[in-house]
């Protein structure tokens, strides 16, 4: 599945602007008076204003070159706060093969850099905001993870790709994956409730 963009609200609107544009070197591609649109790899990131009450925000994970993740954490690590958890700022996924390291955005976007291993998409190019090669999750807290997993496979055609249904499922594969999880589970490895906000996302 290929994640081609995500539909987001933020209350932040000017510092994410300036934090992808700046910090990350993304591309800005569109500009309205409510909503702007960034380029990341293959896929769009379009950020559209909350109401003034709310203050939402959200998990993704971006799929870097698999073999740059000490290059990405290297990178990363001047422009912005890596999390740890005992001590350790990188997160080994033995079953999924893969390798993250996570941050928050400016708006408190819980933002992951993965690179897995089974993709073959190793490069020797110096790593930049431009290694980013898509949008590759996109985390969905929902009231009953069971049905709502069965009803996207079942719309969409797509497979359960990792967990039980219960509290967690990844629908998808390591192109692009809804992370559907059961409101108010803790996000990995922040262990901040996720939340329900207004999401889009469109696939192909």
């Amino acid at each position: 599945m290929k994640i081609l963009e995500i539909q987001l609200q933020t209350h932040r609107p000017d510092e994410l602007k300036r934090f992808y544009r700046e910090k990350l070197g993304l591309s800005i591609i569109r500009e309205h008076k409510r909503s702007f649109t960034i380029q990341a790899g293959a896929s769009k990131i379009r950020f559209e204003n909350a109401d003034a009450d709310d203050e939402p925000f959200y998990h993704f994970a971006f799929n870097i070159p698999e073999n740059q993740l000490a290059d990405a954490k290297h990178w990363l690590s001047s422009r912005v706060k890596l999390f740890t958890q005992d001590g350790q700022d990188e997160f080994r996924f033995a079953s999924w093969n893969a390798d993250s390291v996570y941050f928050y955005d400016p708006a408190g976007n819980i933002v992951e850099f993965i690179a897995r291993h089974n993709l073959n998409n190793a490069t020797d190019v110096p790593f930049s905001g431009k290694s980013i090669l898509c949008v590759s999750e996109i985390g969905h807290p929902v009231d009953n993870v069971r049905l709502f997993s069965e009803h996207i496979r079942r719309e969409l055609q797509l497979k359960l790709w990792y967990g039980d249904e219960r509290k967690f499922a990844a629908v998808g594969d390591e192109e692009g994956l809804f992370i559907i999880v059961e409101k108010e589970r803790p996000w990995y490895p922040v262990n901040k409730p996720a939340e329900d906000y207004p999401l889009s996302v469109d696939v192909g």
